[in-house]
């Protein structure tokens, strides 16, 4: 069977599966469930165009490794066979652990367990199966593999992942100002000392890589509209938890309920519960949602309602704390106008914060490789004064409540 296969891709064109080891892990049945998750998770009510997958996502991810494995090694740096492929393998899976849309099942129906460490859990699974050919890979994906460079590249900030997501994120939005140059950005890169650097060329490029990320964060990620959305979806998943703690029989796929059933933690993540949340995507929480919108339960009802036919929440998004007594003359006005208790008023009412930090100064630094050997960090080296403060997080405050009716 032909393994070497072509892949046409949207945003770079052709792409080369680049061993029969990768094909055989992207045709596996864990792996093709990333066509049945959003990259983008709600934003696709704000921008309709985002309707791109994980799948598109680290299949691109693992086009840009091939090109900065050819890229290093032209410029001399040394990477054997073994570590090539284990490059490939750590992006390819960088992901494999994202549960529905993305990010809201980290907040609702399991208990704190991140994608990344679902991702681990899945790529050891595949290592038993795979007769320990992923060691290697997971040692990078783990940050504990010698050669810092290559943890670098599968995370770091400026890695294989977000040089994608960037850019790909930019074309199904529509979004103009995240699209990257991650061509001129890899053609750039250069080892020392086991560590990655940028050439002193490149640094007009990594000044708008940074800039671009702060722009789609703004811009795009942490939308209003996505964010409401988003915090309407974990409500969502915890009020049919709750309900089926009280003994409610809701309807559900096999996948979904046995998520609702037990209380899932990492240390509880067995073998077991990893092959059921392998069966669990984006269209059981949809198929969920249309027919809990008749449920005869205000919250849960309503909720799943306002997702379905994008009749969302009024967002209020603050530069400063929202206050308690807005908080508490909203929830009143609830409780009031529909005669529901204030635990229930709650789900329709709330607040959170959002940060954005577009270069983090202190943890992984890009740093600039200059023609006389000096090496410095990005925001030393730049011209652009903006960069600096681009490495302080900004946190503002939002504030969710109904509109006139629900």
């Amino acid at each position: 069977m032909n393994k070497l296969k072509i892949l046409n891709d949207p945003i770079y064109g052709f792409i080369t599966i680049p061993n029969s080891l990768i094909f055989d892990l992207i045709q596996h049945k864990y792996f093709q469930r990333l066509r049945r998750i959003t990259q983008m998770g709600m934003s696709y009510l704000v921008y309709p165009g985002a309707h791109h997958t994980r799948f598109h996502h680290a299949i691109g991810c693992v086009h840009l490794m091939q090109q900065t494995v050819n890229v290093l090694r032209f410029k001399g740096v040394t990477i054997s066979e073994e570590e090539e492929t284990g490059l490939y393998i750590a992006i390819l899976l960088h992901d494999i652990g994202h549960g529905p849309f993305s990010h809201a099942m980290e907040h609702s129906i399991v208990n704190n367990v991140s994608h990344e460490e679902i991702s681990l859990l899945f790529m050891e699974r595949l290592n038993e199966e795979f007769n320990g050919s992923l060691t290697l890979a997971i040692q990078i994906f783990k940050s504990e593999y010698p050669r810092k460079f290559m943890c670098q590249l599968v995370s770091g900030q400026l890695d294989m992942d977000r040089a994608d997501y960037l850019k790909r994120d930019s074309f199904y939005t529509g979004v103009a100002e995240g699209n990257i140059n991650s061509e001129r950005l890899i053609t750039m890169l250069n080892v020392v000392d086991d560590a990655l650097v940028i050439e002193e060329k490149g640094i007009y490029s990594v000044e708008k890589f940074i800039i671009a990320r702060r722009l789609m964060y703004w811009q795009v990620y942490l939308h209003k509209t996505g964010l409401v959305a988003e915090q309407l979806l974990i409500r969502v998943l915890q009020r049919a938890k709750e309900l089926h703690d009280l003994g409610h029989k809701l309807q559900a796929s096999n996948a979904l309920l046995f998520f609702l059933n037990n209380k899932i933690s990492i240390e509880n993540f067995s073998i077991e519960t990893l092959e059921v949340f392998s069966q669990l995507d984006d269209y059981d929480i949809i198929s969920a949602m249309k027919t809990w919108q008749y449920y005869n339960d205000f919250v849960l009802s309503n909720l799943s309602s306002m997702i379905i036919n994008r009749n969302l929440l009024k967002i209020k998004i603050k530069n400063k704390l929202i206050k308690e007594n807005s908080l508490k003359k909203h929830i009143e006005a609830v409780i009031e106008n529909y005669n529901i208790s204030e635990d229930e008023a709650k789900y329709f009412v709330f607040t959170g914060s959002i940060s954005n930090q577009a270069y983090q100064l202190e943890t992984k630094r890009i740093n600039i490789l200059h023609k006389s050997g000096k090496i410095e960090d990005i925001v030393k080296a730049s011209d652009q004064l903006n960069l600096k403060a681009l490495s302080k997080p900004v946190t503002k405050y939002y504030i969710c409540y109904p509109k006139a009716k629900l």
